[in-house]
């Protein structure tokens, strides 16, 4: 006896199955935002909790720094998030949330020390 698929079923069958991300972070959604692991999505929470408070101001996701050398943009980090901290005198903190802190972070991390004289600080 022969089984008869449709063209949807065979494809199904026949499809290679999605990989998950190599370091296991879930995809979260808070706010109408889709982040890429539910800690970065608590980080969030958290932080908007805190610009509602007033301790901190100038809340930015995903804020762009071109990474640029001899004149020349050669790559573009987005940080997690931004703000301006009113309990450390108004300094401007770069965050970004990692479970595990690559090679390749470390240098963008010195590249950004080096153009922008900015810390990223990595929480996780």
């Amino acid at each position: 006896m022969t089984e008869i698929m449709t063209r949807e079923q065979y494809q199904e069958a026949i499809a290679k199955p999605k990989r998950g991300n190599k370091f296991g972070a879930k995809k979260t959604v808070v706010d109408g935002i889709t982040f890429d692991s539910k800690r970065e999505a608590e980080v969030y929470s958290d932080l908007k909790l805190l610009e509602r408070a007033g301790r901190i101001s100038g809340f930015e996701c995903q804020r762009k720094f071109n990474l640029i050398v001899n004149d020349e943009i050669i790559g573009v980090y987005r940080a997690d998030f931004c703000f301006i901290d009113h309990d450390q005198d108004g300094r401007f903190r770069t965050i970004d949330v990692k479970g595990v802190v690559t090679r390749d972070f470390k240098r963008v991390q010195k590249i950004i020390k080096a153009i922008y004289s900015i810390d990223v600080e990595v929480w996780k």
